[in-house]
């Protein structure tokens, strides 16, 4: 390498031409500028590196034949969400970085120059404060037990991850422990058996199954608690169901999904424990009764028209005005949309310390209180009698009951605009069936539109429990965190900030609230 800069990719895909002069840099402190030459620099901005070279400019007039292009600049800036990594080796410093290259992709690339006449422990003191500027309280090269299913989706896993993850996590110098699940139910059986102090990420490459199949197996441990506080589970799609990647980064595409896992904070999330006979499962993601459970598990035999099959099943049912008669008993915490936009409202600029954002049952650290298995369910099992205070409706109109712990359920399906990752609480969902077909094509339309949460005849509350027991039925669909259970009672109970995730904010998600 000679002591001419390199910037490894097109520049121009991810770091733009900023408009920012060499003497404007002088605005920012000593600290934070290293001064690779008399023709480079690199400065630390409030939300960027940025980039002083006039090599840019030289290059670009080479590749355009000695013409120098128009509006070409010597100054580049890259955010520092983008940053993966920066190192020193021998005579030549090395800024690692996530380059768009479209709207929904990016690849990892670098930016190299040599650094001959700079002390060595100044350089070393820049990079490192460049590391701590670019991942804030994000957890520096993350230790990561990565799950690949290869069988989800379209089968596409295993190349998604080759090509489009493993390049990113490996620039950003994570661990990587990779594994391929074999058969449905594999994931529980890895987890329940891992060694928790090895890892500090568990990463799905799978659609939403693999997560809840996650969830459940750290859920089987004697050490429960603490294994699910500890590790952070996330989604990196490669499935037909994405909603978790929706919820947490913000998009459905793997390379970017791969840099939030990067940059990431820790953040508690609720689970939700289902009795169903004589079984418990943990729930990260909605339970569903009625028109949005036929919509999914009932339009299988339509996986060809991917996430338009929802949409169509969906209106299908709406414009039937098909009714879903049940029994239901609900634990209401909030049972108003004033309130209830109140307290999303509150929590947008809570910045409180990740143990006060889980219950009770899981103490106030790693250390304390957390070493049992799952919580004691207060409201006791669907086979006991009816939690004190619950009263069992009938509800013989029902058309939709949807419980959501997160908001996007899909791409565009924003149907818990209310929801707050770890607030304790299920947004709950009632829709009667029989309303009238206008209503209905508008109630479809409003999801999209963002208007869902205000409409007159959609029943949002926030609850922490609720029981269920569908009736006039032989056989329908039930559908726990997208998957088919037995169509029988079941009952639902929340536990505060019990699971752990990573998301960008570190208390929200990334779906268009109600403030």
């Amino acid at each position: 390498m000679t002591a001419s800069n390199q910037l490894e990719g097109d520049p121009f895909s991810d770091v733009h031409a900023d408009s920012t002069g060499a003497e404007d840099l002088r605005v920012f402190t000593a600290e934070s500028t290293l001064t690779l030459d008399a023709n480079a620099s690199l400065t630390l901005g409030s939300d960027a590196l940025i980039i002083f070279d006039e090599g840019f400019v030289k290059r670009e007039a080479r590749n355009c034949c000695g013409i120098l292009p128009n509006g070409a600049k010597a100054t580049r800036t890259i955010p520092l969400f983008n940053i993966l990594w920066a190192d020193l080796a021998g005579n030549e410093i090395a800024v690692h970085y996530a380059q768009r290259l479209s709207k929904n992709e990016i690849r990892a690339a670098s930016y190299r120059h040599s650094i001959q006449k700079i002390e060595p422990q100044k350089a070393a003191a820049w990079v490192s404060r460049l590391l701590d500027y670019a991942y804030g309280k994000a957890q520096q090269r993350k230790r990561i037990k990565v799950l690949v299913n290869p069988f989800g989706g379209q089968g596409k896993a295993r190349t998604l991850f080759s090509q489009e993850i493993k390049p990113i996590f490996a620039a950003a110098r994570c661990e990587l422990d990779v594994q391929e699940t074999e058969y449905q139910g594999h994931a529980v059986t890895i987890t329940e058996a891992l060694d928790i102090n090895k890892y500090d990420v568990i990463a799905c490459c799978s659609g939403d199954g693999l997560p809840h199949e996650v969830f459940n197996g750290l859920g089987k441990r004697a050490d429960a608690r603490r294994a699910l506080a500890r590790l952070a589970v996330v989604q990196l799609p490669c499935g037909s169901g994405n909603a978790m990647s929706w919820n947490l980064a913000g998009t459905d595409s793997a390379s970017l999904c791969a840099l939030s896992v990067i940059k990431g904070v820790k953040t508690p999330l609720d689970l939700v424990s289902i009795t169903q006979g004589g079984r418990r499962t943990l729930s990260f993601l909605s339970q569903s009764v009625g028109v949005v459970a036929e919509c999914d598990l009932g339009t299988e035999n339509l996986r060809w028209m991917g996430s338009a099959r929802f949409t169509w099943g969906f209106l299908v049912r709406l414009l039937g005005q098909t009714v879903y008669p049940c029994d239901l008993a609900v634990a209401v915490e909030l049972d108003d949309k004033a309130s209830i936009r109140e307290r999303y409202c509150a929590e947008l600029g809570n910045r409180a310390p990740i143990s006060t954002k889980r219950g009770p049952f899981t103490g106030q650290g790693d250390n304390k209180g957390i070493g049992d298995g799952l919580p004691t369910l207060k409201y006791g099992t669907v086979n006991d009698k009816l939690p004190e205070g619950w009263s069992m409706v009938p509800y013989d109109k029902m058309g939709n009951f949807y419980a959501g712990n997160m908001a996007y359920m899909a791409a565009d399906a924003n149907f818990f605009p209310a929801t707050l990752p770890n607030d304790g609480c299920l947004d709950l969902i009632c829709i009667d069936g029989d309303i009238g077909r206008m209503s209905a094509l508008k109630t479809l339309l409003a999801v999209e539109g963002g208007t869902f949460f205000d409409m007159p005849h959609v029943k949002y509350q926030k609850i922490s429990g609720y029981r269920i027991s569908p009736k006039d039925q032989e056989d329908g669909y039930i559908s726990i965190d997208g998957e088919r259970v037995p169509f029988e009672p079941f009952q639902a109970e929340v536990h505060r900030g019990l699971g752990t995730v990573l998301s960008k904010s570190g208390n929200l998600y990334e779906a268009p609230g109600v403030a």
